[in-house]
């Protein structure tokens, strides 16, 4: 089992303390918070607690970190986890810019530990099976993505949370849910080429905005329709269109909670598009998993780090296309 530290216990770091111990892959060894709110969690749950990142790197049992913290802080966390020779794995998204995800990768490489990225709708059944027609060509040549992930979630924050920030989140819905469906566009098609974005506060009092839309192109041909709204309720939904069919997913509830999902697809000949149900599956446990098999040398991490700096480097595009309202060049 690899032993691991989770750092950062907000919603999300508590909510992926609890399923990491479900795991027989997984051993949580420690946790660490600044706030004191997450040394209750941690003596709920009889682990030991660290005040500081520091403090948990510093521990020889810890043999990697899952790092849910904000996400200016993961750049920096990465390479000093890496350093320590910790193995690493990291919400989304992994870095804010192009420069600052090189640099990490740079350190997991040197150090020759294991990188993860909180990407768990990669793990999901329907999403595998898409990816699946698409490289197995049964789609044709990949033409469009079409893709929204839409949630009012955050309507229930304090607006001086750290996740509304222009900081932590300078494109509004984009690394909240977003991200997730431009990392599945990279998936696809590759690098990006172009981004347009427009982010605007339309139905709540979200003034870092609440409704996304982004159209990015890529240098293999190719665009991708990107829709992420915040003031809205749940809807998620990814669809790849092909010179000789199309395939779309439909999540049926937030993936938080997850009750399955509606797969439909039409390929070239058929009489008419098909629809399958598919139960429920833990993706992120799933993925969390992916991550230890990869530290512990069992089997390489599924998403190769090309595409992780693809992501960024169309992510920090779109970043300056919300501020310029134009069409912004992706830097490869």
């Amino acid at each position: 089992m690899l032993n691991i530290a989770v750092i950062g216990l907000g919603w999300w770091g508590r909510i992926i303390t609890d399923l990491a111990r479900q795991s027989d892959k997984l051993r949580v060894v420690r946790v660490a918070d600044v706030s004191p709110s997450g040394e209750a969690f941690a003596r709920e749950r009889e682990i030991p607690f660290s005040a500081s990142f520091e403090q948990a790197l510093a521990d020889p049992n810890v043999k990697a970190v899952v790092l849910c913290t904000p996400h200016s802080q993961h750049t920096d966390q990465i390479v000093a986890a890496a350093r320590a020779g910790k193995h690493v794995f990291c919400e989304k998204p992994l870095s804010m810019s192009r420069a600052d995800v090189l640099r990490a990768i740079a350190a997991v490489e040197q150090a020759g530990v294991a990188l993860a990225v909180g990407h768990e709708k990669r793990f999901e059944p329907p999403i595998l099976e898409i990816m699946k027609l698409v490289k197995s060509g049964a789609l044709g040549t990949p033409l469009q993505v079409e893709a929204n992930f839409s949630q009012d979630k955050f309507l229930t924050l304090a607006s001086d949370n750290w996740r509304l920030s222009g900081k932590e989140a300078p494109a509004g819905p984009m690394t909240a849910t977003g991200i997730h469906l431009l990392d599945l566009s990279v998936g696809v098609f590759g690098e990006a080429d172009t981004v347009h974005c427009s982010v605007k506060q339309l139905g709540s009092p979200l003034s870092n905005g609440d409704t996304l839309a982004a159209l990015v192109t890529f240098k293999k041909g190719g665009h991708a329709l990107i829709s992420a709204i915040l003031a809205t309720p749940f809807a998620g939904r990814f669809a790849v269109y092909g010179s000789q069919g199309w395939a779309e997913v439909r999540d049926k509830t937030h993936p938080e909670a997850p009750e399955g999902w509606t797969l439909t697809r039409h390929l070239r000949g058929e009489h008419r598009a098909t629809s399958v149900d598919l139960q429920p599956a833990p993706a992120v446990l799933h993925n969390l998993e992916a991550f230890a098999d990869a530290a512990e040398g069992r089997a390489p991490y599924p998403v190769p780090r090309a595409e992780m700096i693809a992501n960024v480097s169309a992510l920090e595009a779109i970043f300056r296309s919300a501020k310029s309202g134009a069409i912004e060049k992706v830097e490869s």
